[in-house]
């Protein structure tokens, strides 16, 4: 893969995790085309799942495609559907629908792709239909090369309307400012907001303070200076300590 083709692919899967919460396995349906297509052309589906979505992902079918895979009577295109996980589709084994519509039933929930499912189809009706659903990346074969679609304008369209509430997320959360106005009210009656009302605490009478003791001259504590007044005279002498 080519290091443009990579850091764009790249850049959609990064506004797919932000915007439309994607999470790691992505979880990928895979189509019977598709699978028929790699069968033929030699292509090892896992390993190009990977390098394109460059993230692991967790490949599934439906029972749909897998009844369409085993009517070609292809055993090695069943072969490797086998692999994948299977997805329910909760269509009667007896009357299975097309897998174009089995796959459009999974994915369109009330107008969006609300179990996140990246799509890999060869159907391009399929494809034209999933592409006004936002948050439905889209990948298939071309010459023997997998590719992924850009972003479809309604995928983009949601993801400017999403990163344009975020200004204002913060100024209009009606929940923040509840937190706020209590919090205030708290501290308004003499309490912290996350402790509660402080204890009462007795003053201190004011007044003339002692002195530092550590600022005060030490008084003189050797024996041998002592003070001897004279008799007479008023004057004082020192005796040394021989």
């Amino acid at each position: 893969m080519r290091q443009k083709r990579a850091k764009s692919y790249k850049k959609q899967i990064n506004v797919y995790v932000h915007t439309f919460k994607f999470r790691e396995p992505f979880q990928t349906l895979v189509d019977s085309e598709l699978i028929l297509t790699c069968q033929k052309a030699s292509f090892d589906i896992l390993k190009g799942l990977n390098r394109t979505i460059q993230s692991e992902c967790k490949p599934m079918i439906t029972q749909c495609c897998m009844q369409a895979l085993y009517e070609t009577g292809n055993q090695d295109a069943i072969s490797i559907a086998k692999r994948f996980e299977r997805r329910r589709c909760n269509h009667q084994p007896t009357k299975p629908e097309m897998p174009s519509n089995c796959i459009e039933s999974i994915v369109n929930v009330e107008g969006e792709n609300k179990h996140r499912y990246i799509i890999a189809s060869q159907d391009q009706e399929l494809r034209k239909k999933l592409r006004r659903v936002p948050g439905v990346p889209i990948i298939f074969m071309n010459r023997s090369v997998m590719v992924m679609e850009p972003l479809s304008r309604a995928s983009a369209e949601f993801s400017e309307r999403f990163e344009a509430s975020k200004l204002t997320q913060g100024l209009n959360n009606s929940k923040a400012y509840k937190v706020d106005t209590v919090k205030e009210e708290r501290v308004k009656d003499g309490g912290d907001a996350s402790t509660g009302p402080k204890p009462e605490i007795s003053k201190k009478r004011k007044g003339p303070k002692a002195p530092n003791p550590l600022s005060m001259k030490k008084k003189s504590t050797n024996e041998g200076e002592k003070r001897e007044i004279t008799a007479g005279t008023g004057t004082t002498k020192r005796r040394r300590k021989h």
